[in-house]
């Protein structure tokens, strides 16, 4: 479905003008892709949205895990469209793109806690039988854990092929954690997920002709969080999300070394993947190395899995 859109929704994204406009401090040889037409995520929406729903009725817990995710799927598209549309380059304010992650979250969590009985006991990672308890603090987790990655999905959608190619590994390791788990529906969405992520790669590998826009990333952020909270397993996150971690971090390191010393760095840019293009790599070797340690975090998970 999602490869089917290309020729549909890519056409009609440039007559309307939803055309990419690059940041003048990211790497200039970025300024060639301003006007690519983004908001492709709507492409993967539509397919995972369609293709799950012929199931909801078998398996009904499939119903949350695409609340959570097309939540932060609007809440990227309202962000893309303010921006496009409205002209206004930070779109959705920093106030009130929080304020809907907190919506979002919080609405997920009540229903993981109360509805499910989840109480984010999470295993220690290969110290099997020993678990973490954290009592009330696992809600400040909750929403730090889900809302982090969901912004670090949205920093790595920084190259042509990028997110998508990383969020199709890790949903090849939510396929066969559900599987070995159980989770016959995780194992479902992850299979959609990852067949989206396939058919928007004809179009969004290097040279992209569509980029997927905060409505794509949000959405993949929040499908790698949540598949691992329906499981009872969060910890699986720092697993299968470890290229969004990692990403998100470097902003993070970045920004608070910057401040210390007055305006010294200790990446070239951040997010990482920027410093490897300033490093002279292209932007496919990029992809084929952060694709390779989103295949060793899925590997690490996996194990864990088996062993715990």
């Amino acid at each position: 479905i999602s490869a089917a859109l290309g020729p549909i929704v890519i056409p009609l994204l440039r007559k309307m003008k939803f055309g990419q406009t690059e940041r003048e401090e990211g790497p200039k040889s970025h300024l060639k892709k301003t006007g690519t037409p983004t908001m492709g995520g709507v492409m993967i929406l539509i397919a995972i949205i369609v293709t799950s729903l012929i199931y909801a009725k078998d398996f009904p817990k499939i119903i949350p895990v695409l609340f959570v995710t097309v939540g932060f799927g609007i809440i990227g598209f309202l962000d893309d469209y303010i921006k496009i549309i409205l002209h206004r380059s930070e779109g959705l304010t920093p106030g009130q793109k929080m304020f809907g992650q907190f919506l979002v979250t919080g609405v997920f969590i009540f229903y993981y806690y109360n509805l499910t009985g989840g109480d984010m006991a999470m295993l220690i990672p290969f110290w099997p039988g020993h678990y973490l308890h954290l009592g009330w603090l696992a809600i400040p987790v909750a929403f730090l854990a889900i809302i982090g990655t969901v912004n670090g999905a949205n920093f790595t959608d920084g190259l042509d092929g990028l997110c998508t190619g990383v969020t199709f590994v890790s949903m090849l390791g939510y396929l066969l954690a559900g599987s070995l788990l159980g989770f016959v529906h995780v194992s479902l969405l992850a299979a959609t997920t990852a067949g989206a992520c396939v058919g928007f790669l004809l179009w969004n590998f290097y040279p992209a002709k569509v980029f997927m826009g905060d409505t794509g990333s949000m959405f993949f952020g929040g499908m790698v969080t949540a598949l691992a909270f329906v499981m009872d397993r969060p910890e699986l996150v720092l697993f299968f999300g470890i290229v969004y971690i990692w990403d998100a971090m470097t902003v993070v390191i970045q920004r608070i070394y910057f401040k210390a010393t007055h305006g010294k760095r200790i990446f070239k840019m951040t997010p990482i993947h920027h410093a490897f293009e300033l490093r002279g790599w292209k932007e496919v070797k990029i992809d084929g190395f952060f694709a390779l340690i989103a295949a060793i975090g899925v590997a690490m998970g996996i194990f864990y899995i088996c062993i715990a």
